[in-house]
Formats: structure tokens, C-alpha cells, sequence
């Protein structure tokens, strides 16, 4: 039975194609999704998810790039940039706990990456939410002081 984590990692493979160049990947994600059998509700939401990164993938490019120390954006490795792209995503646009993003983005990491991926993915993803944290914090202390 598919899980959540193989609807992330059918997300991360999408992405990881189209950066290798097969411009049909995005087509043949409902495909791919039919022969994982991920269905109903985890079938939506590796679809949300798909199409939230495509739409901020400049954005979420930007947030990796600020957070990324002694390493240049070019220099990542593919599958990696794919995790950190959707794990951005879900630390900015959903509501999904912090913990459980970095947690699945590890896992991923484990599965489809080189072994010191885990801890680059992990130390990445831990600074972006806490930032997120923080301008979280400030938006709703002014939000009560107004």
C-alpha cells in the first residue's frame, strides 16, 4: 500500500526527470502515480505538491540559495535539489509540522541519495524552518499589537 513518504519520493522523481530534461515528466506524473498505485488522498496530494513547487520553484530556489553556506546552488546534487525544493515548499505553503517535513525529506534522502545527503537535506531544511519560525513570530505578535 502507498504512503505519503512514496507520494513525496513520486514527486521528488518527477521533478528530478524534468531537471534532467524529459520535459513530459510533469505529463506522465498521473502515470507514474497509477503504476506506484498511489491513490485518493495521497494521489491529490503528491499532485498539490507537484504543482506547488513548479509554481514557486523560483522562490523556493531563492530560499535554498540563501540558506545553502560554502556551496554554490549549481554545485547541488540533482535528486538533492529535488528534495529541498519540495521540502521548502511544504515548510512555506502547508501546514504540515516542521518535524515531519525534515523527517520525510531525510528519509527520502536516505533512500534515493548519497549517505552525507541526509545530513546536508536535514541542516538545510532545519535552518529554512527556522526562519520560517521566526518571521511566523513576528507577523503575529504585530498582527496582536495592531
Amino acid at each position: 500500500m502507498a504512503t505519503i513518504t512514496h507520494a513525496r519520493e513520486a514527486v521528488v522523481q518527477t521533478l528530478y526527470a524534468k531537471e534532467l530534461g524529459n520535459e513530459k515528466a510533469v505529463e506522465q506524473f498521473d502515470e507514474l502515480l497509477k503504476e506506484r498505485k498511489i491513490k485518493g488522498s495521497k494521489a491529490e496530494f503528491a499532485k498539490k505538491l507537484l504543482n506547488g513547487v513548479l509554481e514557486h520553484m523560483d522562490e523556493i530556489d531563492e530560499i535554498i540559495k540563501n540558506h545553502l553556506i560554502d556551496w554554490s546552488f549549481d554545485r547541488l546534487d540533482k535528486v538533492d535539489k529535488q528534495i529541498l525544493r519540495v521540502g521548502v515548499y511544504e515548510l512555506k505553503y502547508t501546514d504540515t509540522p516542521f518535524q515531519i517535513i525534515i523527517d520525510e525529506a531525510v528519509k527520502i534522502a536516505k533512500h534515493f541519495s548519497e549517505d552525507k545527503s541526509k545530513s546536508f537535506v536535514n541542516g538545510i531544511l532545519d535552518r529554512v524552518a527556522k526562519e520560517i519560525r521566526v518571521v511566523e513570530s513576528e507577523q503575529s505578535q504585530s498582527q496582536s499589537h495592531q
